[in-house]
């Protein structure tokens, strides 16, 4: 179909699709529930903030022994607390500073108002880490910390698939990101939009997949768009019931224009010569966040190319089913992975 659909022609079907996946609509999610999985969030913002500011130093030792190898990285990496050229009483008065001052201390309030009980997300992420097992057995199962850097970093994974949240990017897309660090693309409107606890799990299960998945072979946009297909492959099955424009961290709207405009989408990377650019001012915004791909209608989100990606390694792993998910994430070869996937878009 066209660029110029229009909109009222898909009303119902949006309507349908925000909605959401029922168990119904996925048969190809396998049954998960006898694989055991316990999830106790490990909630770190909350012992650094509850330490003894008369005695931080001797807190603080007992913190990094609690949480050894993610304290090194949150501590001394991300909040640079042993920065005695910021802070010249050492990291005793650095960590003093950080849970005393006003605006970090709202910061944490805020989130233990929102986030005081984690047990419905301790649910979510304990099915995805089933289906995480199920395709990835190899893998040790995952486990979750918490914590807040005053927006430094959303998520990431460190040691043996141990993911870290930081809670203060899933305040809602009403909190004034914007007013406390203006003119950081980070906190766009398109982006902190998405900064909700509804998309908590899903960002930080991609922060999981990026850690398994190897970097891109090549910097074409071919080569961009199936490696971050394939990533996209291995969420939506982490996710089976989760809608796609949370994967996607896109509108509803938005997500039910790529699937209305994937033709038009693959015939315009075609006629622009665009598959095998590396150009990255020219590719850029087709790959990485963006709130519009160039050239398309305004309806079209950022990282269009992506979600071809992911179309051509569905069709490329319904040709190949022997292929698991740890070997899929191991192909580097984009082109073919598109030549076998005998990819045909759809209209």
């Amino acid at each position: 179909m066209s660029w110029k659909k229009a909109v009222w022609f898909f009303a119902a079907l949006h309507l349908i699709m925000s909605a959401g996946c029922s168990r119904d609509e996925r048969p190809d999610a396998p049954d998960v529930s006898g694989i055991e999985m316990d999830i106790s969030i490990r909630r770190f913002e909350q012992g650094m903030f509850n330490l003894d500011t008369n005695d931080v130093e001797a807190g603080l030792a007992r913190l990094r022994a609690q949480y050894p190898e993610f304290s090194g990285i949150l501590l001394d990496q991300i909040l640079g607390i042993g920065d005695t050229a910021a802070v010249p009483g050492g990291p005793a008065a650095f960590a003093r500073g950080f849970i005393l001052h006003p605006p970090t201390r709202k910061l944490y309030d805020t989130v233990q108002v929102l986030y005081g009980d984690m047990s419905a997300l301790e649910a979510d992420f304990e099915e995805a880490f089933r289906y995480f097992k199920y395709y990835f057995p190899e893998e040790p199962a995952p486990t979750v910390t918490s914590f807040i850097s005053e927006y430094s970093i959303a998520a990431f994974v460190y040691g043996d698939n141990e993911l870290a949240v930081g809670l203060d990017f899933f305040l809602g897309e009403n909190y004034p990101y914007a007013q406390y660090n203006p003119g950081n693309p980070n906190f766009s409107a398109y982006m902190t939009r998405t900064f909700t606890e509804k998309h908590l799990v899903s960002k930080a299960l991609q922060a999981l997949i990026n850690g398994l998945a190897d970097q891109p072979a090549g910097n074409r946009l071919l080569d961009l768009m199936i490696h971050n297909g394939k990533k996209l492959y291995v969420l939506d099955h982490l996710l089976p019931f989760t809608p796609d424009s949370i994967k996607l961290e896109v509108t509803g709207a938005q997500a039910e224009w790529l699937e209305d405009n994937e033709l038009e989408m693959w015939a315009y990377f075609l006629k622009e010569e665009l598959l095998y650019s590396s150009d990255w001012q020219n590719i850029r915004k087709f790959v990485d966040y963006s709130p519009h791909s160039p050239g398309m209608p305004p309806e079209a989100p950022g990282r269009t190319a992506n979600w071809l990606g992911w179309q051509v390694v569905r069709a490329y792993m319904k040709r190949h089913p022997e292929v698991s998910m740890p070997q899929l994430l191991l192909l580097e070869d984009a082109q073919k992975i598109l030549d076998e996937s005998r990819y045909k878009p759809g209209r």
